[in-house]
């Protein structure tokens, strides 16, 4: 089992998903992001600790090498990766980077449609109009942070 799928496992049991890992380029510094989607608000801080201190037993056993732990909340400009959170994400702003240039593009910002099947496509309406990607083919997605102006709500 890889690094995900133990990880993904591990806080599927917590109750917390598993949103993004990244490795520092020595691979000293393990950073795990993490949501809870039915918790008003997002992951705090108490959370954070949680999931810390249960992981960081879990990784002795697993004989996983690294330095330093750290978990974190997926921020405002979360990313998307799995068909999953494209769907959940379906309506909100983002930006995306494909692996293949499309049109002689590669960075697109726009609505999320919607998201069809697991493996299939992605629909985005950006400045161009409508546009229809495949999954594989996304290189990086990320939520559009949106911040509300003096006296507004967003």
């Amino acid at each position: 089992m890889n690094l995900n799928e133990f990880l993904e496992k591990t806080l599927a049991g917590l109750g917390y998903e598993l949103v993004d890992v990244e490795r520092s380029p020595q691979g000293r510094v393990l950073r795990i992001f993490i949501d809870k989607p039915e918790k008003p608000g997002g992951v705090d801080i108490e959370d954070c600790v949680l999931v810390n201190n249960q992981l960081s037993r879990v990784l002795v056993v697993e004989n996983v090498d690294y330095e330093r732990l750290e978990i974190s909340s997926p921020g405002l400009d979360r990313v998307l990766r799995k068909p999953s959170d494209f769907r959940r994400f379906s309506g909100s702003e983002i930006s995306l980077r494909l692996r293949l240039p499309l049109n002689g593009r590669r960075k697109f910002t726009g609505v999320l449609l919607q998201h069809e099947g697991d493996g299939g496509k992605v629909r985005l309406l950006a400045d161009t109009g409508e546009i229809e990607f495949d999954l594989e083919n996304i290189d990086k997605a990320r939520l559009v942070p949106k911040f509300a102006k003096s006296g507004e709500r967003v």
